[in-house]
């Protein structure tokens, strides 16, 4: 098996090794990627939440022409094997210069120490233990078994989190056999066991917190360089905490405040200022709002006189039907109420083709005895569709390109089945 250098010394960034084993992993349009193995490697497998370290291998050719091959990917296989997944093949026995992806892999090192140090914090102090870990690309979290956290106790979980990062304690790495770390785990001094058999390498933050892991580890708290919590949701589990630690808080704390930058900018306003400006400018648009709406019902009821009185009525019925395509879903509802409203022995049906889907609404005033809804809801299934609403006002979408045809269906079948029912009568 691969000797796992990592496992001794996180911070390698270079190795030397020769290539025990190779194989093709796949093949796609004539190109094809390698499985390398190595005799020994500092390159981590994607395991335990953390992702693989990239890098690259440089092998020497006899001639001395140097060959670089990028590593994209590792893995470890169901036989404990790990695996350089490769574009370029390389013989068995070749001798190879390893070089680890070093921004990756130190942001990597921050990351889980991080998160091994802020479960320990929950664990502690608010009783939330951790059931899973993530390392995103930009963001990493943690779900902690717990109903719910106070932001006031998030806040005191993130300064002693970094209390203990500026103290700069120790973090250390030993390996002990099973049955030693199940006595440590009965006792309370390790945080959780892995089911594996065997040895177990265990990570320790001095006077803090003593946890199994195989993962990439600082060698003091001080190298974490600082934890900021950023958000926190609920989840099937419990509670989903997202952080940042180390360079990447440095970045999300610039990203933040250049956002906050340019926020002050457009409402010229100091960045400290800049919530006070939020909450005007929402309160004036509530007001904005409510005017808006007094003005476009003022419009809907001046247009709903005109729309009647060029209406006229015909067999004891006035039927207003009409298709606009310069007013939206909310307008065209308001209209066929106001319509129906204002003159007896009315129905309205409009459709706003502004947007798509485009809105049927069907309105009747009091005293004409149908049901809006059950009909908009049968002449939109035949269309595979739903619709519905009172007996007062139903509404519905339907594709552009049918609204022509349905709202003369439509028409047709309302002057039936009114002219029915005054037969009936």
């Amino acid at each position: 098996m691969t000797d796992r250098l990592y496992y001794r010394d996180s911070f390698a960034r270079t190795f030397s090794a020769h290539v025990t084993d190779i194989r093709e992993a796949s093949r796609a349009d004539g190109v094809s990627v390698w499985q390398i193995a190595l005799n020994q490697t500092a390159f981590y497998p994607t395991s335990g939440g953390q992702p693989h370290d990239m890098g690259t291998l440089r092998a020497t050719s006899r001639n001395g022409a140097v060959l670089e091959i990028p590593v994209e990917g590792v893995e470890e296989d169901e036989t404990g094997q790990l695996w350089h997944f490769t574009r370029k093949p390389l013989l068995a026995g070749t001798a190879v210069e390893g070089e680890i992806d070093w921004t990756r892999r130190l942001d990597h090192i921050q990351q889980h120490s991080g998160q091994h140090l802020l479960s320990a914090v929950f664990a502690r102090e608010l009783n939330a233990p951790t059931v899973s870990f993530h390392l995103g690309e930009s963001m990493s979290t943690i779900d902690l078994m717990s109903s719910s956290i106070a932001h006031h106790s998030l806040q005191r979980v993130e300064r002693i989190a970094n209390e203990i990062i500026a103290e700069d304690r120790p973090v250390s790495v030993r390996v002990v056999e099973r049955d030693e770390a199940e006595a440590m785990l009965a006792s309370g001094r390790l945080r959780k066991l892995p089911e594996r058999l065997g040895s177990i390498r265990l990570i320790e933050i001095a006077d803090y917190d003593l946890n199994a892991c195989g993962g990439t580890h600082v060698r003091s708290t001080g190298q974490i360089g600082g934890l900021l919590l950023r958000s926190m949701e609920r989840v099937s589990r419990g509670v989903r905490v997202e952080f940042v630690c180390g360079l990447r808080a440095v970045q999300a704390a610039r990203r933040d405040f250049e956002l906050l930058r340019r926020a002050a900018s457009a409402l010229s306003t100091g960045p400290d200022e800049v919530p006070t400006a939020v909450e005007r400018i929402q309160a004036e648009a509530k007001i904005s709002a409510k005017e808006r709406q007094r003005l476009r019902e003022e419009v809907a009821t001046s247009h709903a006189i005109r729309l009647v009185v060029e209406e006229m009525i015909e067999n004891n019925l006035r039927l207003v039907c009409r298709m606009f395509d310069d007013r939206d879903r909310e307008y065209v509802r308001i209209l066929a109420s106001r319509v129906t409203a204002s003159v007896p022995r009315t129905i309205a049906l409009l459709a706003s083709t502004e947007s798509s889907p485009s809105r049927i609404v069907l309105a009747r005033s009091q005293d004409i005895d149908v049901h809006c809804g059950d009909i908009m809801r049968d002449a939109l299934a035949s269309y595979g569709l739903r619709g519905g609403g009172s007996p007062d006002l139903a509404q519905g979408d339907l594709p552009a390109d049918e609204v022509v045809n349905f709202l003369a269906t439509m028409t047709r079948h309302l002057r039936h089945l009114l002219a029915a029912a005054r037969v009936a009568d």
